[in-house]
């Protein structure tokens, strides 16, 4: 092999290994201070050593090789933006982080066809003024669920106007000192997921009552107005602890010890307890029963409360809901001789909507204050309502609302004369939720 044709070789390989130069053709004999040509083995050997020394440097220079770029001129700034993931949007749901927010504002215009001089409507709760526009609630709730990988969590619920007033109008300090010291306040508890079998919720604070078919807020219930056993039969909320725990989908127990009734200051040293049985043996019928026992009365430890409530709920259709409340309560007022006071009622409801935007239901409600201990006198009260709803860009529910009331005595105010023994009233509700979930 001629010197020339070797150099040629050389620079060709160095060219393969990724090496950039100019080969000037040389003879060996110019490399070498040996005047003796070599021969023909050496020259063999001399081409093998040189083909494994560019290898050994194409490994070296494949393994510091950086990441490839353009041959040539600086990197576009849209390629580098194309290639850099974009910041994550801030919004409230990410700067609240486990909290949620919600809320609502409950407004509506009633009608009383008695037209009271004092306008407002007997017996009923929240929706009581006639002839004018009020503010029903305004209601924020600060909520951070529990779970097993998160086992502390609160709930607060902050209401104000015509509900709340009336919800927590029986509230006192200690020693009477603070009047309506938690007016504001609707529920306030702390929440913990104790590690007890599938997980054990506790909690400690304020909250609403368990019993009833009905609930403080009008966008949760089927009908705008809340009916006689939400109003007469059951308390609105306690103060003290529950323990909820569900064996299964289909079977859960809460135990509930108490102050009593509507006070988160107790009037008495005796405690109120109870229970809560939820049953829902298939998708379409659930059952409730709760029960609550315990001394209500001021300084009296010894005379008991008693109140059974039972929920039951059975949906045969996507469109069509079910529901009954049947009410019992039985209490013991201290005096010579003592008084036995009796209370109860049924209440049915049937909702139909044939889509998310509009919903038609009913009420049927009997209510029997046997001594008159709930309602101030004894007598048997009814009424029928009648709601449709039609709900405005998901976050608006809109009602208007017709009801009878009837009462086996002259208990409803009439004008400015005596009072008769029915009323009639319109009402149109108007609510706005939010939620940062949503």
């Amino acid at each position: 092999m001629k010197s020339a044709s070797i150099v040629r070789y050389v620079a060709t390989l160095a060219m393969v290994a990724g090496l950039s130069f100019v080969a000037t053709p040389v003879t060996l004999a110019q490399t070498s201070t040996d005047t003796t040509p070599p021969s023909s083995a050496d020259l063999a050997k001399r081409v093998d050593d040189l083909e494994k020394q560019l290898m050994d440097l194409k490994a070296q220079l494949a393994a510091q090789k950086p990441a490839e770029t353009p041959a040539s001129g600086p990197v576009p700034a849209a390629a580098v933006a194309a290639t850099t993931p974009a910041p994550a949007p801030i919004t409230l749901s990410t700067i609240l982080g486990p909290t949620t927010l919600s809320g609502f504002v409950d407004t509506y215009y009633g009608y009383n066809s008695n037209q009271p001089a004092s306008r407002q409507t007997a017996y009923r709760n929240f929706d009581i003024n006639s002839g004018q526009l009020s503010l029903n609630m305004l209601e924020l709730v600060a909520d951070k669920a529990v779970d097993k990988t998160s086992p502390l969590g609160y709930h607060i619920a902050l209401g104000f106007g015509q509900a709340m007033n009336q919800v927590n109008q029986t509230e006192i300090g200690p020693g009477g000192t603070e009047p309506n010291f938690d007016q504001y306040l609707k529920e306030g508890y702390m929440e913990y997921l104790a590690p007890v079998g599938k997980g054990l919720q506790i909690n400690l604070g304020k909250f609403v009552t368990p019993a009833g078919a009905e609930v403080i807020e009008s966008k949760d219930n089927w009908n705008y107005s809340r009916g006689i056993l939400f109003a007469w039969a059951i308390p609105y909320f306690h103060y003290g602890m529950s323990a909820k725990y569900a064996f299964n989908d289909k079977v859960s127990l809460t135990g509930y010890l108490v102050n009593g009734w509507n006070n988160s200051v107790d009037n008495n040293s005796g405690k109120t307890a109870g229970f809560s049985l939820a049953l829902n043996p298939s998708k379409k019928f659930s059952i409730i029963e709760n029960f609550l026992f315990g001394p209500e009365q001021s300084n009296d430890n010894s005379d008991f409360r008693e109140l059974s409530d039972t929920v039951v709920t059975f949906t045969p259709t996507a469109k069509l809901s079910l529901m009954a409340n049947i009410d019992y309560g039985h209490d013991t007022i201290p005096s010579i001789p003592s008084i036995s006071a009796n209370w109860g009622g049924v209440a049915l409801y049937a909702k139909y909507a044939p889509n998310d935007k509009y919903a038609f239901a009913v009420r049927g409600e009997y209510f029997n204050d046997h001594e008159g201990f709930a309602t101030g006198i004894a007598q048997n009260m009814g009424e029928f309502t009648a709601t449709f709803q039609r709900t405005i860009a998901k976050s608006i529910i809109s009602r208007v609302e017709f009801r009878r009331d009837i009462s086996n005595q002259p208990v409803f105010p009439f004008r400015s004369g005596f009072p008769i023994s029915d009323q009639n009233t319109v009402s149109l509700g108007v609510i706005y939720a939010f939620s940062t979930a949503q």
